[in-house]
C-alpha cells in the first residue's frame, strides 16, 4: 500500500519522529476515507478538484485554518513521494493553496502598567538581594531594548558597553546587532553588576545574567522569572518575554518611532514582521478615541 510504504519513508529514511509519522498517517487515512471510503485507494485517480472538495469538506466540519493547511501540507509531502518514484505523472496538490489563517495581534502591557511593575520593584523591601536586582534588570532590558529571550540568555559581558549606552546582540542567524540604551536602564544593569561581583564567582561564566551558581540563565528561568513578574498585572492574557518584546515596539511606536527604526532594533529581516504593530497602535488609537469622543 502506497500510503504504508510513505509513512515507512518518513520514519526510517527522514527520520521524523513517531508522533510525527502518526500524524501523517492520520491526516493521510482521513483523506483516504474522504476519497475511497472502503474501496482502493488509487493516487492516480485524484485531480484537484477532489482535494479542493477535501478543504470545503474540512472547512464544513470547523476546521481551523491552521489545521487544513496542515493537513494540505501532508497531501503534498505524499505525492510529492509518489511523483518522486514515478507512481504518478504530476502532483494534483502542487498548484493548490489553502485558507489563509488569520494572524492574531500581539499581546502588550500598557506603558502605565509597566511603569507601575518597575516601580513596584525597585520598592520592594528584599532589593538588595542578588535575585532582585537580576529579576528587576531582566524586565527591564526586555522592555526597553526589544530583545528576544535568546538574544538575552546569551548576552556576555564583553556585550555591553556602559561608556556609549551600546548593546551588542547576536539575534537569529548569527546576525548582530547594536541597541542603544538609556540612562534608567543603566543604573538598573549597573546595580545588578555590583552585586553580582559581590557575591557570584563570575569566573564560573562570561554570561552577563547569570544563576547563584555563576553560570548563565536557561531560556525557562528567564520565562520563569518574566512569568512571575507579569502575573501581578491583572487581565494579562499572555506573561512571556515576548509579551515585554511586542511591548517594546507598541510603546515605541506609539510615542512616534520610525516604522525602519524599530524594524532594525528588533533585528527583524523584513518591514512586514514590523507592521503587525501598527495594526496594534491602530486598535489602541480606536479605542482611545471611541472613549474619549463624545458622538463616537
Amino acid at each position: 500500500m502506497l500510503i504504508e510504504s510513505f509513512l515507512q519513508y518518513l520514519q526510517y529514511e527522514k527520520n521524523y519522529s513517531p508522533h510525527t509519522v502518526e500524524c501523517y498517517k492520520n491526516d493521510l487515512l482521513q483523506f483516504k476515507e474522504f476519497v475511497c471510503g472502503d474501496e482502493s485507494f488509487i493516487p492516480q485517480n485524484i485531480n484537484t478538484l477532489i482535494i479542493r472538495q477535501w478543504i470545503v469538506f474540512l472547512m464544513g466540519q470547523d476546521y481551523s485554518p491552521l489545521s487544513v493547511n496542515r493537513k494540505l501540507s501532508t497531501l503534498k509531502s505524499f505525492f510529492k513521494y509518489l511523483q518522486r518514484y514515478s507512481h504518478i505523472q504530476s502532483s494534483p496538490v502542487k498548484s493548490i493553496t489553502g485558507p489563509k489563517v488569520s494572524k492574531p495581534l500581539p499581546y502588550f502591557v500598557k506603558e502605565k502598567d509597566m511603569n507601575h511593575l518597575l516601580s513596584e520593584m525597585e520598592d520592594e523591601e528584599n532589593e538588595t538581594t542578588f535575585e532582585t536586582k537580576r529579576d528587576k534588570a531582566i524586565i527591564d532590558i526586555l522592555y526597553t531594548t526589544g530583545m528576544r529571550c535568546a538574544e538575552l540568555t546569551g548576552l556576555k559581558n564583553s556585550d555591553i558597553d556602559f561608556t556609549s549606552n551600546l548593546l551588542k546582540v547576536n539575534g537569529k542567524r548569527n546576525k548582530q546587532r547594536l541597541i542603544p540604551f538609556s540612562e534608567n536602564l543603566k543604573n538598573s544593569l549597573l546595580a545588578y553588576k555590583t552585586i553580582k561581583h559581590k557575591e557570584i564567582d563570575i569566573s564560573v561564566s562570561q554570561a552577563f545574567f547569570v544563576r547563584k551558581n555563576g553560570k548563565a540563565l536557561s531560556n525557562a528561568i528567564v520565562y520563569d522569572i518574566v512569568h512571575k513578574q507579569l502575573a501581578k498585572i491583572p487581565n494579562l492574557a499572555k506573561k512571556s518575554p515576548h509579551v515585554l518584546r511586542h511591548t517594546f515596539a507598541t510603546a515605541m511606536l506609539n510615542n512616534g518611532a520610525d516604522l525602519n527604526a524599530v524594524k532594525e532594533l528588533l533585528g527583524h529581516a523584513s518591514l512586514s514582521s514590523t507592521e503587525v504593530y501598527t495594526y496594534t497602535t491602530f486598535e489602541e488609537l480606536k479605542k482611545v478615541y471611541n472613549k474619549a469622543h463624545p458622538r463616537a
